[in-house]
């Protein structure tokens, strides 16, 4: 397999025609040769949006047309769901259930953004100024780069490309370098929706200089970035060389709060779900895991006999609930991490290792770990992991466990497991989080907006927020009885 950039609606090799090699995390084959784009090549992607969004055709589209384009991509995409759900699988080594879950939802992203591409009109305003009328407009904003990480590679693209494209803007995306093979098919399936040129540019390469140049360019009137929040702030400031719009979701330490009224068994099967899904590596992981005394030591002795059976292996494999880590890279950090853990003085009760079995010797495996005696101070708990790596913290009180759960520069996400109503609606009420969930944990659709509080990020992807997002907001207003004022005389 080897694939191309694609620019201008052609298929193209980087300037340099540098190549950089995908390797499937499971085994490290070597799985596809892609094209390394550097700054040039992100100049010349740029040069290309900009030009075609200043020629106005494809944001003068009617709305509805734009829509129905927009559709025709989630029905492709359902159609192609086994073969994408296989490449994702290759790429990131997730297990092919939840790669295939994820193009259902993927889809469905497309889907909703369709139907709302002519729903957003603006609306009249009732002017205080007599003989007059006001209206206020919602417009493209431009231009917009688009960079998305290596976890969710496709399901972060159809996030920001669905709402851009509705909405009338003209993008250059640039996906994972490590894991680029499904957005690349999916702007296959761009040309078949019949996208018009120039609209949606794909480039492939690292972040250092193709997306510096995106976070950068003066042509460039918005950034969409999911990822690390020290990338971030890097780009914050970049985009400052023209002001450009923002939307930022930088992860999180997520808490889950288990209260002594939670139905037990619920509780410890979402907490593993919290945190092993995906060998943890999901921005919203609950890996701080926050249990009230009373039942701390029953609660954790659970967890840690689950967890132990926990089935680490090929995504392929119908009997695999977790599979590698990304890379030696990423494994190497979430070690440094387990190690600071231990000499921070938390207790490793499970795992903190990579596993011995010769069948997993060849990928970036880690153990299912779980720490107790975690405290609040502790980096392990402050600071996100990014893997299979669980904190466990104890409260007293409902009000402890809000403070604690708060005491962090993370609002992403957040849950809170129990049978008392009342006290769920109050904890939920006072976490500081873009998402809550109650007596439940990570799930999302298309239809509610998605983002964090404080360093977690800026703006909202999904839902209506999603979409306005891609908008500039205008305010039209007119005299219908223009006369001279006379004031200068």
């Amino acid at each position: 397999m080897r694939l191309q950039m694609y620019v201008d609606g052609q298929w193209v090799d980087s300037i340099t025609n540098e190549k950089r090699e995908i390797i499937n995390p499971f085994n490290q084959e070597v799985i596809a040769t892609v094209a390394e784009g550097n700054e040039e090549d992100a100049k010349r992607a740029v040069a290309v949006a900009r030009r075609t969004f200043d020629e106005g055709s494809w944001a003068a589209t009617p709305a509805n047309e734009r829509g129905e384009i927009v559709h025709k991509i989630g029905m492709l995409i359902r159609e192609s769901r086994e073969e994408l759900a296989e490449l994702e699988t290759l790429d990131t080594g997730k297990t092919l259930s939840e790669s295939l879950d994820d193009m259902d939802d993927i889809a469905n992203v497309f889907i909703y953004f369709a139907g709302l591409a002519d729903k957003e009109g603006g609306e009249m305003i009732d002017s205080p100024l007599p003989d007059s009328t006001s209206k206020v407009v919602r417009e493209p904003v431009g231009v917009c780069g688009q960079i998305t990480p290596w976890n969710y590679p496709l399901l972060q693209a159809a996030w920001k490309l669905a709402p851009a494209l509705a909405a009338g803007n003209t993008l250059v995306m640039k996906p994972s370098e490590i894991t680029p093979l499904t957005t690349v098919k999916v702007f296959e399936l761009f040309e078949q929706a019949g996208v018009p040129t120039g609209v949606a540019n794909l480039v492939l390469g690292p972040g250092h200089n193709v997306g510096a140049h995106l976070s950068e360019s003066t042509d460039v009137d918005l950034i969409s970035f999911t990822g690390g929040i020290d990338t971030g702030k890097k780009i914050m400031q970049s985009a400052s060389t023209n002001v450009k719009k923002l939307a930022l979701e930088l992860g999180g330490k997520n808490p889950n709060i288990v209260f002594a009224d939670a139905d037990f068994e619920t509780a410890v099967d979402q907490a593993l779900n919290a945190v092993f899904f995906h060998a943890g590596q999901v921005c919203s992981a609950g890996a701080r895991l926050l249990v009230e005394s009373s039942i701390h030591d029953k609660f954790v002795d659970a967890v840690v006999e689950r967890a132990k059976n926990i089935k680490l292996g090929d995504g392929f494999a119908e009997d695999t609930q977790s599979g590698p880590l990304i890379s030696a890279e990423h494994r190497d950090k979430v070690e440094k991490y387990v190690a600071i853990g231990q000499e921070e003085g938390a207790q490793l009760v499970l795992g903190g290792q990579r596993p011995e079995e010769a069948q997993l010797q060849q990928g970036f495996f880690y153990q299912p770990t779980i720490f107790t005696n975690c405290t609040e101070d502790m980096r392990i708990v402050q600071e996100e992991v990014f893997g299979p790596v669980l904190t466990i913290e104890t409260f007293d009180s409902e009000e402890d466990a809000i403070r604690k759960a708060n005491n962090t520069i993370y609002g992403l996400a957040g849950a809170t497991f129990t049978e008392d109503i009342g006290k769920a609606e109050r904890v939920a009420g006072q976490l500081r989080m873009g998402t809550v969930w109650i007596n439940d944990f990570h799930p999302y659709f298309a239809q509610a907006p998605w983002g964090g509080y404080k360093q977690s990020g800026i703006g909202r992807e999904l839902g209506r927020p999603g979409l306005e997002e891609y908008t500039e907001t205008k305010h039209v207003f007119r005299n219908i009885n223009p006369e001279p004022l006379h004031w200068f005389k």
